[in-house]
C-alpha cells in the first residue's frame, strides 16, 4: 500500500475521533449516561475507530519500505 492511503486513513481517524468526542458530549449521550452509566454505542464506536485509524495511519505513513 502506498503512503497516500495511510495519510488518508490518518485524516479519517482524526475526523472520527472528533465526531466521537462531540457525540459523547451530546445531550442524548449525557442523558443515556446519567440513566445507564454508559455513553451511547455510536460515540464509543467513533472514538474506537478513530483511535485505530490514527494508529494504523500514523504507523503506516511513518514506516519506510526497503527498496522504495
Amino acid at each position: 500500500m502506498n503512503r497516500f492511503f495511510f495519510i488518508v486513513l490518518l485524516i479519517v481517524g482524526v475526523v472520527l475521533l472528533i465526531f466521537g468526542i462531540n457525540a459523547h458530549g451530546s445531550l442524548a449521550s449525557t442523558a443515556k449516561e446519567a440513566v445507564t452509566g454508559t455513553p451511547t454505542d455510536q460515540s464509543l464506536w467513533f472514538i474506537i475507530l478513530g483511535i485505530i485509524g490514527i494508529v494504523v495511519g500514523g504507523l503506516g505513513s511513518g514506516l519506510r519500505r526497503s527498496g522504495n
